[in-house]
């Protein structure tokens, strides 16, 4: 439970004033802003923000008892909304991956950072992308027209397997001739049932080091996902995830708990514990009886 002093020793919280892209803030920054502002304790009700890898599958390998966990939440009149940094899939392909982990859900259930991106481009500008399809979807739905290479209005950088150093030069050299440097988000690592894959974050490191450029990140905890978040919705109760520099920040912002589940990065002990958890669980499920049983 969250201590009853948490809130009491903080001043009262005021409303969020930060630029809507987070430009050069990392989650460490993000964390100094963050980290004072009130939270309230975990209820039975409103809306649960869920993140996908690590906590509802590994590398589209359901976790046992996920599926459960959110029939669960919802026949108690909870709302699960799945938001996720991996920028890679469609919509299309996350909610196969769901309805294959035995989830029903809508587009409206899912937030990704790739459309966290896209919604900083405006429609019909221009955007060299160093990306999978996931990315590439979002920015059309958007209105944006991808392009090969420079000029270009803007540069969009998410994990890819296809990046190398035509992709990287490409993706540099635009951004050094002018066009925005946006990152979907900037998590190190993928966690898999083999172990840990480079990330989003690495991908966006070698283009900043060959830009000599800080990028603006859209994903968790940064203000653009954040703003899709609260379009969505403004009974947000909980956030659940598996690594504290994303999801733990994201609830510290939003002012709401944090529930850590050990089934994804933390499962190893490495992630840095950059917030702490107001809740704990082995898995989802673990989470979801413990909470509903209160």
């Amino acid at each position: 439970m969250v201590p009853k002093t948490w809130a009491e020793d903080r001043p009262p919280r005021q409303k969020e004033n930060l630029p809507p892209c987070d430009k050069g803030r990392s989650a460490a920054a993000v964390l100094q802003v963050c980290q004072h502002y009130p939270v309230s304790a975990p209820a039975v009700g409103g809306t649960w923000v869920t993140d996908l890898d690590g906590v509802v599958w590994l590398a589209e390998r359901p976790i046992p008892g996920s599926a459960e966990a959110v029939t669960r939440l919802r026949g108690a009149g909870i709302r699960v909304l799945f938001v996720t940094n991996n920028a890679a899939p469609t919509v299309e392909q996350l909610l196969e991956r769901l309805a294959i982990a035995g989830i029903t859900a809508q587009e409206e259930d899912l937030i990704t950072s790739a459309q966290a991106a896209a919604a900083m481009l405006d429609p019909g500008s221009t955007a060299v992308v160093c990306a999978d399809e996931g990315v590439i979807e979002a920015l059309t739905r958007r209105g944006v027209r991808v392009v090969a290479e420079g000029p270009a209005d803007a540069v969009v950088v998410s994990w890819t397997r296809h990046f190398d150093f035509d992709r990287l030069a490409t993706a540099a050299t635009a951004v050094r001739a002018g066009a925005r440097f946006i990152g979907t988000n900037e998590d190190a690592t993928h966690p898999t049932p083999g172990g840990f894959l480079p990330g989003s974050g690495a991908i966006l490191a070698a283009v900043a080091t060959a830009a000599q450029a800080t990028p603006e990140v859209a994903g968790k905890p940064h203000g653009p996902l954040v703003s899709l978040l609260r379009e969505r919705a403004t009974d947000i109760s909980m956030v659940v995830g598996d690594r504290p520099s994303t999801d733990g920040l994201l609830a510290r912002r939003l002012g709401v708990p944090f529930a850590l589940v050990r089934t994804g990065v933390t499962r190893d002990g490495r992630e840095p514990m950059v917030v702490e958890p107001d809740e704990e669980a082995p898995d989802l499920a673990g989470l979801v009886k413990r909470i509903l049983v209160r």
